[in-house]
Order: C-alpha cells, then structure tokens, then sequence
C-alpha cells in the first residue's frame, strides 16, 4: 500500500483509511488501486466480518477525484485520467456488489468519488457534519462514480436539482434521496468504530444511531418536482425563473454560472440512467462521458476558474443554452475511440 491509504485488521473488521487530509482526502489513481487491493484481499477473507471506510482529518472522507490532476492531463490529451476513470468505476462497482458489510462513514465533505466509494455501500452512516454532493457540474464535468444511478432514483426530481445545480445535501437530504442509511452524531463514531471491531455491524449500528434529522429538501419538492419535470434544460430554467419562488429563482441563477453544455448533457445521463436496470449500466455510460468531456473545452476551462486561478469566472463554449445542439449531446453518450469502458 501506498502512504495515502492506511489499510489494516481491527478484530474482525478490515479498515481502511483515506490519508490526504491536507487534500481532503482526494482520490488519485494510486488510492483507488489500494483500496480495492484491500476490498479484493478482505472478500475471501473469513477472518474479516465487514470492512469500515473513514477518511483521515477532521474535515470529511473525501471531497472526490484530485480535479487538478485532471486539468493537467486533460490539456495533454487525458490518457492518465481516462485509465483513472476506468478503475475508480470499477472499484465503485466492487462497493456496490461487496459480499461482506461495507460501513462507510461519511462524516463532513463526501463529494464527488467521496460518494463514489460511500453511497454504493451497504452500511451508509451520515453525521451532523456532513455535506454530500455531486458538484461536477461546476467544473464543466457530469455526475460519475455511479452519480446518475443514484440521483435518478431520488424522489421525483430532487435528483435532477441536486445534479444541474450540483448543491450540497444535509444528512437529512441525503437519507432522504437515498445517499445514506443511518445517522450518528459525530460524537459517537469513535465508540461505534471501536465496537465493530468485535460486534456484528446491524447491532452495533442500531446501538448508535439517532433518528433522521430533518431533510430541508423536502419542504421544497413541490416546485422542485413541477420545475425540474421539464423535458429540458431551458424550460427547467424558465418554470425556476416565473415561478416566483425565491429559492426556484435562486436555483436559476445557479443554472446560469454553468457549463450550458454540461447542463444538458447531466440532464439527458440522468433521464437515460432511470431506464437503467442495473448500476454497471449507469457506470458505463458515465465513462463514456466523461471521456468525452475530458476532450471538451468546458472541463479544462472550469477547473481552471474554480480550482487553478480561482478566479470563478469561467468561459464556456459554447456561452449559452442556445448554442448547445441535440448532435452535441448525443455525442458525449459515444463509445471512445480507445474502448468502452468494463468491470474487467
């Protein structure tokens, strides 16, 4: 294992740690590779009960992939970041079918892969600190590591919102649209970590756990739901800007600082990702886009404004909504010209 992985036998449970604090635990290719190292190592394993995943520092698990890492390979034509897209997807998929309890603790920023190696779980713990998202679209990138599988099976169109406007869930969101399964105040995981060393998962789990905080999506579904049922990205902006509700206008004006590219193909992944019958399908068509994103100008030029210069002031292409034509979509859903993506 590498230094940014802390992977060891706690009693009968495999932990393994995410170890970037100063990154906030951002996943770079070697990570990836350590984790599921361990993941396949620990599933014949009978010594080994069920896994725990936490991340290092007291700022959250993960915030997601290491986006400036993309931004340089991207610019010198993203063959490291498409090899790093293949595996993450893949070890996503490994979480999702684990054969043993998978406890992923998601307590503080779980963003982007955070979700990737989290919400796939089987055990899914959110605490009062946590902030959940998906917040691609603010980079020029779509929703990936399986985003569109679980955004598209939210409540009526909270998925849809979270995506476009790419806003972060409180742990009461995301118990609601399906992110997470059980709440635990921070305060208690170091008694609830120390006991999975010698209880099974579900009792120590339920000794620990308090009841759902309050979702603050909720009390907005219905004119989430009415605006985001729209069959497309301009007339969702037009039901957000006459509804005449501040925090639908506010959402608007959030649509409009995106990648008008970005947006409709996010919206055209998350309708096709409903149909979906399995999580690889949605996998695979996220490889698939975001390989073609890596080769659109927006990534480059949205990680740049948010991340590199900061000066948050991005310069899509094409400007507008307008600009962005059905060929150009169905583009981004195209087998790379390297190969599609596979669990093998």
């Amino acid at each position: 294992m590498g230094d940014e992985v802390r992977v060891w036998r706690d009693g009968r449970v495999g932990r393994i740690v995410l170890d970037r604090p100063r990154a906030l635990n951002s996943l770079t290719h070697a990570m990836v590779l350590d984790v599921r190292a361990a993941l396949e190592a620990w599933a014949g394993d009978d010594a080994v009960r069920a896994v725990v995943l936490t991340g290092a520092g007291e700022r959250g698990l993960c915030a997601g992939g290491d986006i400036r890492a993309f931004h340089d390979d991207a610019k010198a034509g993203g063959a490291g970041t498409r090899a790093f897209f293949r595996d993450e997807y893949r070890l996503n998929a490994l979480v999702a079918r684990y054969p043993k309890p998978y406890v992923a603790v998601m307590d503080g920023i779980t963003m982007g892969g955070g979700v990737g190696v989290s919400a796939h779980g089987s055990v899914r713990i959110v605490t009062e600190r946590s902030v959940v998202a998906m917040p691609e679209t603010r980079i020029g990138l779509v929703p990936d590591v399986g985003g569109t599988w679980l955004l598209s099976r939210a409540p009526g169109e909270l998925g849809t919102h979270l995506a476009l406007t790419a806003a972060s869930m409180t742990a009461g969101d995301a118990l609601l649209c399906g992110f997470a399964d059980h709440f635990v105040p921070s305060a208690k995981l170091p008694d609830l970590l120390a006991s999975l060393a010698d209880s099974p998962v579900e009792e120590v789990v339920s000794r620990y756990a308090d009841p759902a905080p309050t979702a603050p999506l909720a009390g907005q579904r219905a004119w989430i739901d009415a605006c985001y049922a729209a069959d497309t990205v301009e007339e969702i902006t037009a039901r957000l800007t006459a509804g005449g509700v501040p925090e639908a206008k506010q959402a608007a004006e959030e649509l409009a600082e995106r990648s008008p590219t970005m947006l409709k193909v996010t919206l055209a992944a998350l309708r096709r990702a409903r149909a979906h019958g399995a999580l690889e399908e949605s996998l695979a068509q996220e490889y698939r886009v975001s390989c073609a994103a890596l080769a659109h100008h927006d990534l480059v030029e949205g990680i740049r404004a948010q991340v590199v210069d900061k000066d948050r002031d991005p310069h899509w292409s094409p400007a507008t909504l307008a600009g962005v034509d059905e060929r150009t979509v169905s583009a981004f859903f195209e087998p790379p010209a390297d190969g599609d993506w596979s669990l093998a």
